[in-house]
């Protein structure tokens, strides 16, 4: 049976405690920028004109892996990728963003939801150079909603725990997966490519 209104939705659900509608800021505190100074990954989601959701996962060292040049703004790097650019394009059309900020080793993570516009200025993206390298463009997103998110879902997960994680022999190599769903793509070929890649053109 299908839930398909807020008031049916509270009969499942009753509603949060006070802090869980408190903890819920405007911007980012000394808390939040800690946080993410110490994280190396994030993942965004944006929505095309459609309505379609889409998440994509986002790294670098930390540190480099966004600005702050107030507490309001949020400068988020561009890195080389496969040039589909599925995020830009959607906020293209639909400028709202959320983001989730992940530390190794810490199992709460930070929510930031917000308005992104895409930019290309030098001033705002020299921060963000790595090795020489500035992004081919960056994210500069308001921030409407920043939060500290609990610990259950990671704890669940197990996600940091050496003992959880899987032999990566259980799964095919990437080149293995594409080359199964695209018609005579060589899967050597493929793993190659992207080792190669991953050692020249992270950055």
């Amino acid at each position: 049976m299908a839930v398909t209104d807020m008031a049916e939705l509270r009969t499942v659900y009753p509603p949060p405690n006070a802090r869980a509608e408190l903890k819920v800021l405007d911007h980012l505190d000394g808390h939040c920028r800690d946080f993410i100074a110490l994280s190396p990954f994030y993942v965004i989601s944006s929505a095309r004109a459609d309505g379609r959701a889409d998440a994509s996962p986002r790294g670098d060292p930390p540190g480099s892996l966004a600005a702050v040049p107030d507490p309001k703004t949020l400068v988020l790097p561009d890195r080389p990728g496969n040039r589909q650019v599925d995020t830009l394009q959607n906020l293209v059309e639909r400028p709202h963003v959320g983001l989730l900020f992940f530390v190794p080793g810490m199992d709460e993570t930070l929510r930031v939801n917000g308005v992104a516009e895409i930019v290309t200025d030098p001033d705002l993206l020299a921060p963000l150079a790595i090795k020489g390298r500035m992004p081919l463009s960056g994210l500069k997103v308001t921030v409407e909603e920043a939060f500290l998110h609990c610990a259950k879902a990671l704890v669940r997960a197990r996600l940091w725990d050496p003992d959880s994680h899987v032999d990566r022999a259980c799964y095919p190599t990437y080149g293995q997966v594409i080359a199964d769903q695209i018609p005579g793509a060589d899967a050597g070929q493929i793993d190659e490519g992207e080792a190669l890649s991953c050692q020249e053109d992270l950055f």
